[in-house]
């Protein structure tokens, strides 16, 4: 279903808890990212707070990919909440996002 690993999307989560000391380790991660997990990291991230709906994934990724008008770590970075839309996100799609954090501890 999705090209991005839950894992993945957990370690930008933690990451994103960490701004103060790992801004730049999650830019450079989310830059590594291919073209496609960017966009499923934005519609989840999106899909997290409400702006889609679980089913209408496809067409969230699909958006992203059109509207994207800047780099999406910046876009990601400068969303208020981000690492709680993305676990909202994730729960959304069936994804433990407590259980995706804790392979990575």
């Amino acid at each position: 279903m999705l090209e991005i690993s839950p894992r993945k999307v957990a370690q930008v989560i933690l990451m994103s808890r960490e701004l103060h000391r790992a801004e730049g380790e999650l830019r450079a991660f989310i830059e590594r990212l291919s073209e496609d997990e960017q966009a499923e990291l934005v519609a989840i991230m999106w899909i997290g707070r409400d702006s889609f709906d679980v089913g209408n994934l496809a067409e969230a990724i699909a958006t992203a990919k059109t509207e994207a008008s800047v780099p999406c770590a910046d876009y990601l970075l400068g969303t208020p909440h981000m690492s709680d839309h993305l676990e909202n996100g994730l729960d959304a799609l069936g994804i433990s996002a407590t259980e995706a954090e804790d392979d990575l501890m």
